[in-house]
This record gives C-alpha cells, structure tokens and sequence, in this order.
C-alpha cells in the first residue's frame, strides 16, 4: 500500500509543497493528490492587477503537475474527519473563492482517504463583522471575486469614484493599481491610522508622494463601520460615497480546521510546531496563511507569501524526513519586510528587524519595483516547473506503510 499524502489547496504554498514533495520521494511508495476548486494557479499577489483590467498568464494545474504523478482532483473540501483521515470533496457548485464549500442539491461529494495531509487553504477577505461589508463590497482576496471587481469598474465610466477601505499592504497596492491603471477614475482610501504608520519616515515619504502622484485622496483615522450600496459609513456617521468600494482590511482563516476539531488559534489557524506538524493531529501539517506559526523572533508569522514560502519548505522537509528516516531540517523562519507595489513602476521594500519594527533603510522607485517584479516572476516560474530539479534518484519511504482506513464512498 502507497503511503497517501493529500494537500489542500494549490496556491503558492499548496502548489509548491505538492511538486517538491513528487520531486524527491519515490512514487513506488507514495501516491500524492492535490484538491483545488479551480483548475488554474493563481497568482494571488497580483490579483490587484487583474482587477485593474491587466490581463495575467494562466497556467492550468493540469500542466503545472504534468509528468509529477501528481494526481490533481478538482472539487472543494467541504470537510475534514482526522480521526478517520478522510476529506469530502465535493463538486457540482462554484460558490467563488477557495476553501470551504457551500452544499447544494445538486452537488456530489466523495470522501478522499489519506495518511499525511498537508493542509494549504489560504485564507479569505475578512469582514470583521461589518454591516453590508460582504453584501456591498468587492474584494481581490480570490480570482473570482478579482474578476468580479474588475466587471464592475470597467463598466464605470470617467469620472467614476473607488473607495478603498484598508491601509495594509493589499489596499495600498490595490489603490496605487487601480489609480495608476484608471486615471479617469477618482480613487480614496480609508485608513484607521496613520497611512504608512509602520514603515520608516522616509518610507512613509515615499508613500505618500506616491500618492500625491496618483492623485489617490486618503482618509486617515477614518474607521469604516458599515457598508451599503455605493457609500461607506464611519464609525462618527459620516458617509463615504463611492461607485465601488473595495474591502481590504484583512484576512482570515477558513473556519474549515476549527470544525474538524483541529486545534486552532484564536485566529483559526491551526496551532503548529516548528515543524508545522498540528499540535492536536501528528498525520496533519499546514503551510501558508493556515498555519500559525512562531517565528524564529517568538512571534506568529504574520500572513504572507514570505510566510507561505518558509512554512512550506518546513512542512515539506518535515514530511520527507519522517517518511524517509532522515533528519527533520529546520528552515528559517524570519520576516525580513515588506514589499510593497505602488503601480507598475514605483515600490518600496521596507527591511525590518526581529521585532518587526521597520529599519531606517529602505529601498523605493523603479529599482523596487523591478524587484518586486522579478520576486512574482520567480515565484511563478518555481509553481510551473515543480521538477526542474528533479534529483537522479528520489528517495524511497522507510516507515511502515499505514493500512487503509477507508476507500472511497459517494455522498449525495
């Protein structure tokens, strides 16, 4: 019997995770299947771009694991029992998103049996409880909803208003994109702070100038507490009026582990050791925007494709090694900083020390940018050539095969 590794989601973390692991273990012993709801990889941190109306390469999963033996099953997880070790996948509605699955009639659902499971879902837009947030704004933390925010503004004429409430570094960039890509729209920011607050003053300056230049108008300590159709209304009761407003004011975890009875944090990331092994589940790893990890500073990690790539290299080390018998490696977990779009010729990189407060050094303009630019480029070229390194000779699995718990039964 194969030893049965299933990884949930194929993002950045998810994709990678599941060619690495093809590349270096034997598949005389180990059978690798990847669950996604779309049939594509999605270049998630230029989904702003896509909503600006670029268009963006696509690379269907099929070819991104073609010649891995990677098995690639399309459908969403609609649940997890890690006592049995089984995933519903189910199929037959596309609800938008990733992740966690809306049930229909309509809809079929089969469970997936595994012995190791990497789970790598990501995480979605976080509303924080907001009236109308969900209902009335757009945002760009999937490819659909991207998609849907990109319908809407090019249907917006000149003169147009966006209205985008966060100051992290997804509303920045989504702000910085749409105004530098539609100039003929009047773009506003709502911040709760400071914009910039956390980068250094020359940074900030940098920011700032940046937005003088895209004409971009801020709304600083301005706290959104409800959103309705074509306004935003703050915590004072002053309405913010927009054609479209864009919600990006955080992540969060899908709520999919803490119903299995995975142990979670407050968050809803699955509580990991620095192996990225589950606390409460040793058959089960998380990578990505799903694992709350502890930095090599005391600190969570915070939810980044930083993160994804270190908690990746972790998980996937891990894995290997205890199948294999070898050594678990230990990766680096250390945040460096932020990488920060401002457009398609302007960025800032803003180093930052182990208390993740930000260095006086910084580097911004079109040197920036060109980073930034090659960092996407090369996270790209790793998704679709999962087997570049390909090593003569994988390794064979040395630990007892798990027997089957379960086949494959049909829910309806």
């Amino acid at each position: 019997m194969k030893h049965r590794i299933v990884v949930l989601g194929a993002g950045y973390a998810g994709a990678y995770a599941a060619g690495n692991l093809a590349r270096r273990l034997s598949p005389a012993d180990t059978e690798i299947t990847v669950v996604n709801a779309a049939p594509d990889f999605v270049e998630r941190m230029r989904l702003h771009q896509l909503a600006s109306g670029q268009d963006l390469a696509v690379r269907t999963l099929t070819d991104v694991f073609a010649g891995t033996g990677v098995r690639l099953r399309l459908g969403r997880v609609s649940g997890i029992d890690p006592e049995r070790r089984t995933v519903t996948v189910t199929t037959g509605e596309d609800v938008g998103g990733t992740g966690a699955f809306r049930a229909a009639s309509d809809t079929r659902a089969d469970e997936l049996a595994y012995d190791t499971l990497l789970y790598a879902l990501g995480s979605t837009a976080a509303h924080h409880g907001v009236p109308g947030a969900a209902e009335h704004a757009f945002d760009v933390a999937g490819r659909s909803s991207a998609l849907r925010l990109r319908e809407r503004l090019a249907a917006l004429g000149a003169g147009g208003t966006v209205l985008v409430v966060g100051e992290g570094l997804t509303g920045i960039e989504t702000a910085t994109e749409l105004a530098e890509s539609r100039p003929d729209l009047t773009v506003a920011l709502a911040a709760r702070g400071e914009l910039g607050a956390w980068l250094s003053p020359k940074a900030r300056r940098h920011l700032r100038r940046a937005f003088d230049r895209l004409g971009i108008t801020v709304h600083e300590h301005t706290d959104v507490e409800a959103v309705e159709p074509n306004r935003a209304v703050t915590a004072g009761g002053t309405p913010l009026p927009a054609d479209v407003i864009v919600w990006s004011a955080g992540f969060a975890a899908h709520p999919l582990a803490a119903a299995a009875g995975l142990e979670v944090a407050e968050s809803g990331r699955i509580l990991v050791d620095r192996t990225m092994r589950s606390v409460s589940h040793p058959d089960v790893y998380a990578a990505g925007d799903s694992a709350h990890a502890i930095g090599d500073n005391g600190l969570p990690l915070p939810m980044s494709c930083a993160s994804a790539g270190f908690t990746t290299m972790q998980a996937t080390g891990a894995i290997i090694a205890r199948l294999t018998g070898g050594e678990v490696p230990t990766t680096g977990l250390k945040y460096y900083g932020n990488h920060i779009s401002l457009g398609r010729r302007d960025a800032i990189f803003q180093m930052v020390g182990d208390d993740v407060r930000s260095k006086t050094w910084y580097l911004g303009g079109r040197t920036a940018a060109r980073l930034k630019a090659g960092v996407l480029a090369g996270a790209g070229w790793n998704i679709a050539h999962p087997t570049s390194s390909l090593p003569r000779r994988r390794r064979r699995l040395t630990t007892a095969r798990t027997p089957a718990r379960t086949g494959l039964r049909v829910a309806s």
